[in-house]
């Protein structure tokens, strides 16, 4: 066994290293490299995501927009209760697909999100989307604006 002077100098060698490997990584110390790294990094993101966003909305080709006001009430009567949700968003892909005459529907999260707020059971009574269609005939189906 060793003595207790022993390792009192063994964890005093230690110490000494391992705070110093610490410190050097402590990004909370002031150095003069470091905040312009993080002002680049905050800025750098912030303008790539920029530049990403917009892009998308300029990948669609609009050729037709409509607001649409789909019922959704009549499930309720027509199918299980366990399954109302997941009917309905396959009836707003139905419904689109009808009145737009596409082949393609594709269903936004936040319209989905809106379905299934209150659960599997109790989907909306009726939801205003509005369906946008690009040129190659898919249709996307968002939420509509509120004037």
């Amino acid at each position: 066994m060793m003595s207790s002077e022993e390792e009192e100098k063994e964890s005093t060698a230690v110490t000494p290293p391992a705070e110093e490997a610490a410190n050097a990584e402590n990004p909370s110390e002031p150095t003069t490299a470091e905040p312009v790294t993080e002002e680049t990094k905050a800025s750098v993101p912030a303008a790539e995501e920029a530049e990403e966003k917009e892009p998308e909305e300029e990948e669609i080709e609009v050729v037709e927009e409509k607001i649409y006001t789909i019922p959704i009430a009549r499930l309720e009567y027509a199918t299980d209760r366990g399954h109302r949700s997941p009917k309905a968003v396959r009836d707003v892909r139905t419904y689109i697909a009808r009145h737009m005459k596409a082949d393609e529907v594709s269903i936004s999260n936040e319209i989905n999100q809106a379905i299934w707020a209150r659960g599997i059971n109790k989907p909306p009574r009726k939801i205003t989307v509005r369906a946008v269609k690009d040129k190659e005939g898919k249709v996307i189906v968002y939420p509509a604006k509120s004037s």
